[in-house]
C-alpha cells in the first residue's frame, strides 16, 4: 500500500472537448492557433499533449501555400522530438493538404556529426523541397555558418521555446533576435512552459511585443479530456537510500516513469546501474529480458509479471533496442506493452507515452521548467486512465550543515514547483476594481443570489473558463503591454517570484516577516526588473494582479481544506475546477465535477470584512505551503531547517530601501503624512525604516 502524499489535486470535468475535431480535423487548441496563422510572429503557449506539433503543421502548410514563404524549418531541442513532425495524412481528417517531410530532410534521424548536418541545411535551402526538421544545435551552427540572410522568406518554427533566453549568452536567443531584426522570416514559437528554470526572460520586451500570443491553458486541456478525471502533484521526504522508500510511493499497478537522480546529485549513490538493480529487486523477482524489446521482466509478490524498460543502461545496443521498442508506432495504443520506464536524462520533453499514470522523480530537478515537462508525461488522456500523479521524492536533511543546506535548497524548489503548478492548473483570473459603477458582466454566474452591488462579487464565466473577481483599490493597467501581461503572463511573473530563494526562505521561516515586504517590495522589484519599459502605475497594476492571483489561489485552497476537514460540502455549479489536497494528502470528498476554486475564493471573501488589495497584500503567499511542509517533514528536521535559515537573515539592501521609500511616498500621498517609525502597524514601521535607510544610502553615494 503506497502512502498518500500532500498534493495539489485537480478534479477534471471530462467533457471530451479537447479531443473533438472540427471539419478540418483540428482540435480546439489547433483551431485557435490556426485562426492566427497570418501573424508573422506567433507564440503558442499550450500544455503537453494539446497538439502543438500538429497545430504547427496546419499553420506551416498555410504559410507555404498561401502566404508566399519558400520553406519551413522546424527546430526541436533534441533528436527524439523530431519524430513528432513525421508525415501526417491530414487530408484524411478534413484538411486540404497532407504534411510531408522528405526522409533526408529530417536531420534528427541523420547519422554523423553537426558539420555534415549543417551542410545538409545549406543544401536544403538551395532545394525546392519545403520542410526541414533539425535540432536547436544544428540550427545554431547553420546560422553561424550561413548567415541570417540565408533564411529570408522562410518560416522558422521553434519547438520547446523555453530553451531560448534573452540573456546575451544564450546563442539561440541572440540569433532569433537577429532574425527578427532583419524581419524577413516568420517565426512560430511553441512551449508548454513559458518560463525558465533560471528565471531569465525568454525574450526581451521589444521582441516579445512583436509576437501575437495564442494561449491554451492546462485548465482547458484537462477539463476537455474524456478519460482523465484527477491529477495530483506532491512531494514526499525520505531518509536513507531512496530505493528503500520507493515502494512507499510507487504502486506497481500504475504505469510509471521513474526518473532516477543525476549521478552528481546528493540523492545519487553514484552507481546508477546498481540503483536500477535495486529498484528491480524491490519490485520482485527478475525473470529475464525480452529478446525483442529488451524490457526487463519482473515477477511481483502478487504473481504479476512487470515489463520494465531500462533507459539507464549505457550499452548502446541494449538502450537503442529498448528505445526503439518504446517508439514503435504499432504499439502506441497498446497499454500492456510496458509497465514501468526507468530513465536518467531521458523520457522528458516530447516523450509521448499516453498510458503513463505516475511520473515519479527522485531528487529535485534542475528547474521548474523541467518539472513542468516531467509532469506533462503523465497528463496524456487515455482509455481507462482516470487518475494521474506526479511525485517528487526528496531526501530529508541530515545532521551535517552542508547536507542541510543542500536539502533546504531542494525542499524550497519542490515547494516552488508545487505553488507554481497550482497556479498553472487554475483557470484564468479576470480582476476588476470594485467601484460605485461596477455591475454584472454578461455570461458570468455570480452564484446563489446573483450579483450584489454592495459587495465585491466573484463569478465564473463558463464560456472562457475564467473567474471574475472584484477587488477594492485594484489598479488597472493602462498600456496595451501591461494589459497583455495581466491577461497572459501572470504565471510567468509568479514563477519568477516563487523561484526566488530569498522570498521562499523568508515566507516560510521568518517569524518576524511583514508580508508586505514580499507582496509589495519583493514582487515590486521582480516586476521592475522584468518589465522596465512599463511606467510606475502599470508596474503597480501588474504587481497587484500577480499577487492577487497567487494569494487568492492559496487562500481558496485553505478554505477548501478547512471545509473538507469539517465535513462541509461545497454546493457549486457543475463545472470542474482546481481543488487542493489537504496537508495529509486527501482530496475533497467530492472529486467529481465541481467549482472548487471559486467556492474557496467565495469562502475567503465571506471570511474577511472586505476584499481589497491592502488585505491581499497583508497575506504571506507561502503560509499555506508551510502548513503542508509541517505535516510532511519530521518536526525536528523542520526546526533545524528553520534555524539554519533564520541564522542568515540580512538587513535591508539599497534596492529594498529604495522600494520601501517609494512606498512611503505613496503612503504620504494617501494619508497626508510620512510613515511613523513607532507606529503600532508593522508595515508602516518597515516603510519608515526603509525611507530612513534610503536617505542614508543616498548620503553614502550608494545610488547612481
Amino acid at each position: 500500500m503506497t502512502q498518500t502524499i500532500p498534493a495539489v489535486s485537480v478534479a477534471c470535468a471530462g467533457s471530451g472537448r479537447s479531443a473533438k475535431a472540427n471539419e478540418l480535423g483540428m482540435r480546439p487548441m489547433q483551431e485557435r492557433a490556426y485562426e492566427r496563422r497570418g501573424e508573422p510572429y506567433l507564440l503558442i503557449k499550450s500544455p503537453p499533449a494539446s497538439g502543438k506539433s500538429r497545430a504547427l503543421m496546419f499553420i506551416a502548410l498555410d504559410k507555404l501555400h498561401h502566404q508566399g514563404l519558400k520553406q519551413a524549418i522546424i527546430v526541436v531541442p533534441e533528436r527524439s522530438i523530431g519524430s513528432s513532425f513525421n508525415d501526417e495524412p491530414l487530408s484524411r481528417y478534413g484538411f486540404w493538404a497532407d504534411w510531408r517531410v522528405e526522409p533526408k530532410w529530417n536531420l534528427c534521424n541523420a547519422p554523423g556529426g553537426e558539420d555534415g548536418k549543417v551542410g545538409a541545411v545549406g543544401r536544403f535551402l538551395q532545394s525546392t523541397d519545403r520542410v526541414l526538421v533539425c535540432t536547436h544545435a544544428t540550427f545554431r551552427f547553420a546560422l553561424d555558418r550561413l548567415g541570417v540572410d540565408a533564411f529570408d522568406e522562410r518560416l522558422i518554427a521553434v519547438d520547446e521555446f523555453h530553451h531560448v533566453s534573452a540573456n546575451p549568452d544564450n546563442k539561440l536567443g541572440t540569433q532569433l533576435g537577429a532574425l527578427m531584426a532583419r524581419d524577413r522570416v516568420h517565426v512560430v514559437a511553441m512551449t508548454g512552459s513559458y518560463f525558465r528554470g533560471d528565471a531569465e526572460a525568454v525574450l526581451n520586451p521589444q521582441d516579445e511585443a512583436r509576437f501575437d500570443t495564442v494561449t491554451y491553458t492546462y485548465y482547458e486541456q484537462l477539463n476537455g479530456y474524456q478519460y482523465l478525471k484527477q491529477l495530483d502533484i506532491g512531494y514526499y521526504f525520505y531518509s536513507g537510500a531512496y530505493a528503500d522508500d520507493l515502494l512507499k510511493v510507487l504502486d506497481p499497478n500504475e504505469k510509471t516513469i521513474i526518473h532516477i537522480p543525476n549521478v552528481n546529485s546528493r540523492e545519487s549513490t553514484k552507481d546508477k546501474h546498481r540503483e536500477v538493480e535495486h529498484i528491480i529487486e524491490a519490485l520482485g523477482e527478475w525473470q529475464g529480458t525480452d529478446p525483442v524489446t529488451g524490457f526487463q521482466q519482473v515477477r511481483t509478490a502478487a504473481g504479476r509479471v512487470l515489463k520494465i524498460a531500462d533507459l539507464v543502461d549505457d550499452d548502446p545496443s541494449k538502450r537503442e533496442r529498448v528505445s526503439a521498442a518504446l517508439k514503435d508506432p504499432t504499439q502506441k495504443n497498446n497499454r500492456e506493452q510496458v509497465d514501468i520506464i526507468i530513465a536518467l536524462g531521458m523520457a522528458k520533453e516530447g516523450f509521448d507515452w499516453i498510458w503513463c499514470e505516475h511520473a515519479l522523480t527522485v531528487g529535485y530537478r534542475a528547474s521548474l521548467t523541467e518539472i513542468v515537462q516531467i509532469i506533462g508525461r503523465a497528463t496524456r488522456d487515455a482509455p481507462g486512465k482516470a487518475r494521474a500523479r506526479f511525485t517528487n521524492l526528496i531526501a530529508e536533511p541530515d545532521a551535517s550543515e552542508q547536507a542541510v543546506t543542500e536539502a533546504i535548497n531542494d525542499t524550497l524548489k519542490a515547494i516552488a514547483a508545487s505553488l507554481l503548478m497550482e497556479q498553472v492548473l487554475a483557470p484564468r483570473f479576470e480582476f476588476s476594481p470594485k467601484t460605485t459603477t461596477s455591475g454584472p458582466q454578461p455570461g458570468v454566474d455570480y452564484g446563489e443570489g446573483g450579483y450584489d452591488p454592495d459587495k465585491c462579487n466573484i463569478g465564473f464565466n463558463e464560456v472562457d473558463g475564467s473567474i471574475q473577481i472584484e477587488i477594492r483599490g485594484l489598479v488597472l493597467p493602462k498600456s496595451a503591454e501591461a494589459t497583455r501581461i495581466c491577461q497572459q503572463d501572470l504565471n510567468e511573473v509568479i514563477a519568477g517570484f516563487v523561484q526566488d530563494r530569498h522570498n521562499l526562505e523568508r515566507g516560510l521561516f521568518d517569524e518576524e516577516l511583514i508580508p508586505e515586504e514580499l507582496t509589495q517590495v519583493r514582487m515590486g522589484q521582480i516586476i521592475k526588473e522584468r518589465y522596465p519599459e512599463l511606467d510606475a502605475d502599470d508596474q503597480e497594476a501588474v504587481r497587484q494582479h500577480a499577487i492577487a492571483a497567487l494569494n487568492l489561489t492559496q487562500q481558496a485552497r485553505r478554505r477548501l481544506v478547512d471545509a473538507d476537514a469539517t465535513g462541509a460540502a461545497a454546493t457549486t455549479p457543475d463545472t470542474a475546477e482546481t481543488a487542493a489536497g489537504t496537508a495529509g494528502g486527501s482530496t475533497l470528498h467530492d472529486p467529481g465535477p465541481n467549482l472548487a476554486l471559486i467556492a474557496g475564493v467565495r469562502r475567503f471573501a465571506m471570511d474577511v470584512r472586505e476584499l481589497d488589495i491592502d488585505l491581499i497584500d497583508r497575506i504571506n503567499p507561502f503560509s499555506e505551503a508551510y502548513a503542508i511542509l509541517a505535516t510532511t517533514m519530521n518536526a525536528d528536521t523542520l526546526q533545524q531547517v528553520a534555524a539554519a535559515i533564520s541564522g542568515k537573515r540580512t538587513s535591508l539592501n539599497p534596492e529594498e530601501a529604495r522600494e520601501l521609500a517609494m512606498r512611503a511616498v505613496q503612503f504620504k500621498k494617501e494619508r497626508g503624512r510620512l510613515p511613523a517609525i513607532h507606529s503600532p502597524d508593522a508595515w508602516e514601521q518597515r516603510m519608515a525604516e526603509g525611507a530612513a535607510a534610503f536617505v542614508r544610502f543616498k548620503d553614502e553615494g550608494r545610488y547612481d
